[in-house]
C-alpha cells in the first residue's frame, strides 16, 4: 500500500491548522491565568507594604487567603520565618525552592509554542516538497497539457509554506508576549521574597 504525495501534502496542511488550534488554545490558558495572577500579585503587595510600614525591619505580612501559586507560596515563606529557630541558609535554600515552584507554574505550557514555532515552518516546507512532487506526478502522467493546472498545483504547494511561516510567527509572538509577562510575574514574586527575608 502506498500513500500519494496528494495525501501526504493534505495530512502536512492538515497538522499545521492543528498547530494553530493549539498554539491558540494555550495563549489562551496562559494569558488567563496571568491576568489571574496578576490580580493576585496586588493584594500581596498591598500586605507587604502594609507589614513594611509597620516594622521595616523584619517585615512579615499578614497575606490575604488564596489558592493560587503566589499567595501559598508567600504564605509558606513568611510561616517558616515565623515559626523562628530557623537558619539563614535554610531560609535561603526555601526561597529558591518557593521560585522554582513559582516559576516551574508560571512558564508551564510554554515548551508548547516553542516547539510550535520550531516545527511550523519545517512542516510547510515539507508539504510545499509534496505538493510540488505530487505535481511533477500528475505532469509526467499526463503531459504538459494544461499549464494553468500546473500553475494550480504549484501554487497549492506553496500554500503550505505560506501557513507554515504564518503558525510559526503567530506562536513567536505569542510566546515572546507570554514570556514578558511570566517573567514580570517572577520578577514581582522575587521582590516579595527580599522584601520579606528577616
Amino acid at each position: 500500500m502506498s500513500i500519494s504525495q496528494d495525501f501526504l501534502h493534505a495530512a502536512t496542511i492538515n497538522l499545521l491548522y492543528a498547530a494553530i488550534v493549539i498554539l491558540t488554545f494555550v495563549i489562551i490558558e496562559r494569558l488567563v491565568y496571568y491576568v489571574y495572577l496578576i490580580r493576585r500579585r496586588a493584594p500581596i503587595a498591598r500586605a507587604i507594604a502594609a507589614a513594611v510600614a509597620v516594622d521595616a525591619s523584619s517585615p512579615l505580612p499578614d497575606l490575604p487567603a488564596g489558592t493560587d501559586v503566589l499567595t501559598q507560596a508567600m504564605r509558606e515563606y513568611v510561616d517558616t520565618q515565623r515559626k523562628g529557630q530557623v537558619s539563614r541558609n535554610r531560609i535561603e535554600d526555601l526561597s529558591s525552592a518557593l521560585f522554582l515552584r513559582v516559576d516551574g507554574s508560571v512558564n508551564r505550557g510554554l515548551w508548547i509554542l516553542d516547539t510550535i514555532v520550531t516545527a511550523a515552518p519545517l512542516l510547510g516546507l515539507l508539504g510545499t516538497i509534496l505538493g510540488i512532487m505530487d505535481t511533477f506526478q500528475a505532469l509526467s502522467a499526463g503531459g504538459v497539457s494544461d499549464p494553468s493546472a500546473v500553475s494550480r498545483g504549484i501554487g497549492s504547494a506553496l500554500f503550505a509554506t505560506a501557513i507554515g511561516i504564518g503558525t510559526a510567527l503567530y506562536g513567536l509572538l505569542g510566546h515572546n508576549v507570554l514570556h514578558r509577562l511570566g517573567e514580570c510575574i517572577t520578577e514581582d514574586f522575587k521582590s516579595f521574597l527580599l522584601e520579606t527575608t528577616k
